[in-house]
């Protein structure tokens, strides 16, 4: 009985293939790559002018490509074979399992590509890092994504990457994103005020993001050399991450400057006998040296 209900696969009927069939596969192809070519491009155009909902535009980008991409194998397959629909159904696995044994590779961004564009760990618009990289996600592709890094390198990263490696997003598909400033005072300086002033540059900043649900938080800590003043606040647009954290630094610093408040000073230390500390200074028989080199110099 079971193999009265399995598909022959011999009985596929072949279409003659022709000059018309040829140029029909080729029209198909090319006609999808512009298409998603043309349609990522219309869509990314429309998130500059959506504001906060830039990021929800792009959302569409990934599907529409795996929309296309699957109409047009669907499209070349039936151009060489007629299929019914159970030998259809025989043909997709047999084709699949092909994939996964002579191109497991290629096989495995494919499945990452649809694995991000359906779970969305991170989106078209959202900061990222991914092992070392860490940048802005310009496309989501079905083998690759591209994020665009601080100094404006175009990282290319298989999708199969986010099987085993950790994704961390900055901002979750939202525009507002937090960013973290720290400054570092000498520890005799005025803790109290230097926080004042760090929260004065941050509520005051053109680049701020401030609501109920996106508060900002001005924290101290104590180090044996030094004193670290944090202000952890949002940015209205992740695109304005570092004239936000520039900006805000700028201002403290010569606030910092206008109350006497420095940076740590820098000590050079030698270890001693005893577990001890020292500043390096010039010995007494070193000293004594130099004194005479100068007294014989000055009798010359």
């Amino acid at each position: 009985m079971a193999n009265g209900i399995q598909p022959d696969l011999t009985n596929l009927s072949i279409r003659e293939i022709d000059v018309g069939t040829i140029l029909y596969i080729g029209a198909v192809l090319v006609i999808a790559y512009l298409a998603a070519r043309m349609l990522s491009w219309v869509l990314m155009r429309l998130s500059e002018r959506a504001g906060v909902y830039r990021i929800s535009v792009t959302m569409a980008i990934p599907l529409l490509k795996i929309a296309i991409y699957t109409t047009a194998l669907y499209l070349f397959v039936t151009a060489i074979i007629e299929p019914s629909l159970s030998q259809l159904t025989v043909f997709a696995g047999f084709f699949g399992a092909a994939l996964g044994f002579g191109l497991k590779d290629v096989f495995a961004d494919i499945i990452g590509g649809l694995v991000i564009t359906f779970e969305r760990p991170y989106q078209i618009g959202d900061k990222i890092a991914i092992k070392e990289h860490y940048g802005e996600v310009i496309d989501i592709g079905l083998r690759s994504t591209r994020i665009r890094t601080p100094f404006d390198s175009v990282v290319t990263i298989p999708n199969f990457i986010i099987f085993d490696q950790s994704v961390s997003s900055a901002n979750a598909g939202k525009t507002e994103m937090m960013v973290v400033i720290d400054l570092f005072i000498d520890p005799e300086s005025n803790a109290e005020l230097a926080m004042d002033i760090l929260k004065d540059a941050v509520v005051t900043s053109k680049y701020v993001y401030i609501t109920e649900h996106r508060p900002y938080t001005i924290l101290l800590d104590d180090f044996p050399f030094y004193k670290r003043v944090r202000a952890k606040a949002y940015v209205n647009d992740l695109r304005y991450e570092f004239e936000f954290l520039s900006e805000v630094t700028r201002r403290a610093w010569m606030a910092y400057a206008r109350e006497g408040i420095r940076p740590p000073q820098v000590q050079r230390i030698l270890p001693e006998t005893a577990g001890q500390t020292a500043r390096i200074s010039e010995s007494p028989a070193r000293k004594g040296i130099n004194e005479r080199r100068s007294v014989e110099s000055q009798e010359e």
